[in-house]
Parts: structure tokens; sequence; C-alpha cells
């Protein structure tokens, strides 16, 4: 399969955007986030200059749902582009639009970075012309004016995406597919060391499921959840439309296999590193 990088216009920069996921974006108390948040309210921790105060210990402070949400450079292409540098605290005239447009803009930033990887499959070659159309289609939306990507329909858009993103991953898995379980419901699924090479689990529930030691070479990941997912010595190189915010969901170790261009989670290596408790009867 094909490499592919990231650009960076679809990578989070946070020095460049206001806080947006900390403020437009509502949570409830669970074991994502500690407390509730209502949508267009700053969370208690943002501070002046837009960064988080409890950044380098959210997982401890009770905020992992943080540690895995991915804007996919949304942020930054609203506050510079879409409101021209603009931001909701100097400016609060433009708080409601501001927050209004972030959600979408997100989805279109995450449908380019789909199809962006699409483009590098040598398998989707046959559709190099839709997909080109779809990329450029989209980056056209990405770039409107408040009032167009307020006006926009953006979940059609997001349908139309899918149905060409899920013709290429028939292309990369053509040949011998997998098992198809779009959709499915794997919460706490058994799956360890199993040969998922090349199988469909696009849009299914993976929350807490055992992967420990499965091969996954080849599967179609696209909007799977992995929260909590034991992905210990699993195999996920050339997996399809993995992104790092699930690969930061989930558990892994040393002997998990990622494709190249997502990086390790840190919190990988620090659970990695915390001393194993011995069982038995303690000496006196």
């Amino acid at each position: 399969m094909g490499a592919m990088s990231v650009p960076d216009r679809l990578t989070a920069d946070c020095s460049r955007c206001a806080g947006l996921c900390c403020v437009a974006l509502p949570f409830a108390a669970s074991a994502d986030f500690a407390v509730d948040k209502a949508a267009g309210t700053p969370c208690r921790h943002l501070q002046r200059d837009f960064s988080c105060g409890i950044h380098a210990g959210l997982r401890e402070a009770g905020y992992p749902g943080c540690t895995v949400y991915d804007c996919f450079g949304a942020g930054q292409q609203v506050v510079q582009v879409t409101f021209g540098g603009r931001n909701w605290r100097d400016q609060p005239e433009v708080a409601g639009s501001m927050f209004a447009v972030f959600p979408v803009v997100r989805v279109l930033h995450e449908l380019l970075r789909y199809l962006t990887e699409a483009q590098a499959l040598p398998a989707a070659a046959p559709l190099s012309d839709a997909l080109d159309e779809a990329l450029a289609a989209t980056d056209r939306l990405a770039a409107g004016t408040p009032e167009e990507l307020a006006a926009l329909d953006v979940e059609a858009h997001r349908r139309s995406v899918a149905d060409l993103l899920g013709r290429v991953s028939d292309l990369a898995r053509a040949g011998s597919p997998g098992p198809d379980r779009r959709g499915a419901q794997l919460l706490g699924a058994r799956l360890r060391g199993a040969d998922l090479r090349r199988a469909s689990f696009r849009g299914a529930l993976l929350v807490g499921a055992d992967l420990h030691g499965a091969d996954l070479r080849g599967a179609d990941l696209l909007g799977a959840d992995l929260r909590g997912a034991d992905l210990a010595g699993a195999d996920l190189r050339d997996t399809l439309f993995l992104t790092a915010a699930q690969v930061t969901a989930a558990r892994g170790d040393t002997g998990t296999r990622l494709p190249p261009a997502l990086p390790r989670p840190g919190h990988w290596e620090a659970a990695g590193r915390r001393p194993s408790r011995r069982r038995g009867r303690a000496r006196r």
C-alpha cells in the first residue's frame, strides 16, 4: 500500500486556534470527562492565551476524552481563514457563528484527511479522477464563508464521500477480503490473536475489545470506536483510514505495529514502564 503524509493544514495546531474545542463543544461527566460542560461555555481549565492549564496531566485529572479528540486542523482553519484571525473572546459578536461552523469544518477536514489517504493507495488508481474531484469539492466547501458553512448540509456531503471511500476500501481489500463487520456491536469482543486481515470494521463499536496480538493488516477501520481496546502486540500496518485519535483512545505496547504515519501514543510507553504488582502473600 502507498505511504501517506498528512498535510500540515489537516494537523491540529492549537497555537493558531482559539481553544474552540474547549469552548464550542459540550461534554458530560463520564469516564472521559470529569465534569459537565455546556456547548459555548469555556472549559474551566482554558487559559487567557487559549492554552490548557492541565494539558500535561489531562488523563490524571479525569479528562482522557480531550487527549483523543482531533479537529484535523479545523480549529486554525476557522480562526485564521474563515474568520480572518478574529476570536470569540476579543470579538464576542462572532462567537455564535464561530462555534456553529467549527463542527462543520471539522467534518470537512476529516473527510479531506481520508481522501488524501485514499489518493495514496495504488489500488485506488481506477478511482483517481473521482477522488481528485471529491477532494477539490471538499476543499472548496471548507474554504467557504461563515454563512455558506452554516447553510451547508455537511451530512449529505459526508455520505457522498463515504460512498466513494467505501469503493476505495473494496478495491484495496479485493482478492481475499476478511470478515465484514461494518457497524458491528463488538464491545468487549474476544478477538485475541485473530486473523482479521482485510476485514471491514467501518463504524464498528470495538470499545474494550480484546485485540491482543490480532492481525489487522489491510483492515478498514474508518470510524471504528477503539476506546479502551487492547492492541498490545497487534499488527495494524497498512490499515485503512486509521487515525491518531483512534490509536490514542486504545491501549497498546511496544509490540504494537502501527502505520508509519501514526505516532505511538505517549501513554502506551508510560503504561509499559509501570512496575508490575506481584500477587501472593507479602513477606513479613
